[in-house]
């Protein structure tokens, strides 16, 4: 563990400070679409922006790592990343917006990707599930500390986005500095969507239902709670608590998915988050009306931690079921498949769920998140009536991040070790997931 963060620190660090602006980004943006009057439809188009980017870059940047190099990658698109969130302070508009938010996602994947592949060619069979750790460590909890930057300045003002912008580019210095070379790139063995359908139907579709509803989570939160009159500091705690619990329920839903059917778990899982969301909406009561008349938002508070401390391990959980029907050697590449239908699923969130919202009212946020969860759900039940679990997998729970890319998803200890593969082909090679995926 020590040489781990030893040999690691400054990607470790540098990634923290992503991932702080990132999560300051998130409901800053939310909290003044609402502050600017932007309808919500608009907001959620806004938003989906993210996502859009986020699933171009995933289909591009390997092989523009390739031509460029990793360290100036990161540099390149940190610095975009810097730029970008200050151009949302001069064009206050939902279209420029939207597109500044598709460079967003691209700039934030192809960062992942470096530190994800960078990591990998760290670790080592031995320490793999270490390393996963600290980052998932690093990832969550620099994320939600993020979203209490919200209380640092009112979100009309400038000074939000000059902060987050300072922290993006705060981020390239211990990169820059450090002396360890670039990465590798090991072999991904390919695997084609229809494989992975094949190999787990349920696996396939539930990751696109959640994609849908985990995009809408992170980025709606707070517009809904700004339109239920939450103060700043509220909206801060709120989407906070939402992070940390997620991060905190992964360990024992997850012992729980390798000690009983995974598929049942995520079944329960499911329908609990969908049963916690309705509590919530119940909960709200009148937090809508001014401070003094609002009812107290304790309950809230409490169904809103339920909520996410049953939904966020469902990735890993996914991941881990899809596992559960095909070789180890092909568990990357499955989840690398699973990455892009989730990608898929995540564009259109925001904006579906920004649809409900304009139909229902405020309380179409949640009426969508348990659309999606009952979806799951149901599907679960369906499938467990006409496939039977495995007895004795090969897979194990390994929490996972929603924004894990194939590089990172290698770091799963219980993946087979990967040969290095020749010189002349590093890059070449790495592309070919892509190329299976759009088969």
């Amino acid at each position: 563990m020590n040489k781990v963060l030893k040999n690691s620190w400054a990607l470790f660090l540098g990634m923290g400070a992503i991932m702080l602006a990132y999560g300051f980004q998130g409901s800053l943006l939310g909290v003044r679409a609402v502050k600017e009057e932007f309808s919500i439809t608009a907001t959620g188009f806004m938003m989906s922006g993210y996502f859009v980017g986020y699933f171009l870059g995933a289909i591009t940047i390997p092989r523009l790592i390739s031509q460029v190099g990793h360290i100036r990658i990161y540099a390149a698109f940190a610095s975009i990343a810097s730029l970008v969130i200050l151009l949302h302070a001069i064009f206050v508009n939902p279209l420029i917006w939207f597109l500044l938010r598709v460079l967003t996602g691209i700039s934030m994947v192809s960062i992942y990707t470096v530190a994800e592949s960078w990591l990998n060619d760290r670790a080592s069979n031995k320490n793999r599930g270490s390393v996963l750790s600290i980052y998932m460590v690093i990832l969550y909890g620099a994320m939600g500390c993020g979203m209490l930057l919200l209380n640092f300045s009112d979100p009309i003002n400038f000074e939000p986005f000059i902060l987050i912008s300072i922290i993006t580019s705060g981020a390239l210095v211990p990169i820059l500095l450090t002396k360890r070379k670039p990465p590798t790139f090991k072999k991904i063995e390919s695997m084609s969507i229809q494989e992975v359908y094949i190999s787990s139907p349920f696996g396939m579709v539930s990751s696109l239902f959640y994609g849908a509803a985990q995009s809408a989570l992170f980025t709606l939160l707070a517009v809904y709670a700004a339109g239920m009159n939450f103060t700043i500091f509220q909206i801060s705690l709120v989407t906070f608590m939402l992070a940390i619990s997620g991060a905190i329920s992964q360990w024992p839903i997850g012992k729980l998915s390798d000690m009983y059917d995974r598929r049942k778990v995520i079944i329960i899982v499911s329908f609990a988050a969908a049963f916690f969301a309705l509590c919530a909406i119940f909960a709200s009561g009148q937090m809508y009306l001014p401070e003094g008349l609002a009812t107290s938002k304790f309950w809230f508070y409490v169904f809103l931690i339920l909520f996410s401390f049953c939904s966020l391990p469902m990735f890993s959980l996914i991941l881990a079921h899809t596992n559960d029907f095909i070789p180890k050697e092909k568990f990357v590449a499955a989840g690398a498949s699973l990455q892009f239908i989730f990608g898929l699923g995540a564009m259109g969130g925001p904006f579906l769920c920004s649809i409900f919202m304009d139909l229902t009212g405020l309380n179409g946020f949640f009426i969508f998140l348990i659309f999606f969860h009952l979806l799951i759900g149901i599907y679960g039940v369906y499938r467990s009536k006409i496939r039977p679990a495995v007895d004795n997998p090969d897979s194990q729970f390994i929490a996972m991040p929603q924004s894990i890319t194939p590089a990172g998803i290698e770091l799963n200890p219980t993946t087979e070790p990967i040969d290095e593969p020749e010189k002349n082909q590093v890059f070449k090679i790495q592309f070919e997931w892509i190329e299976a995926l759009l088969k």
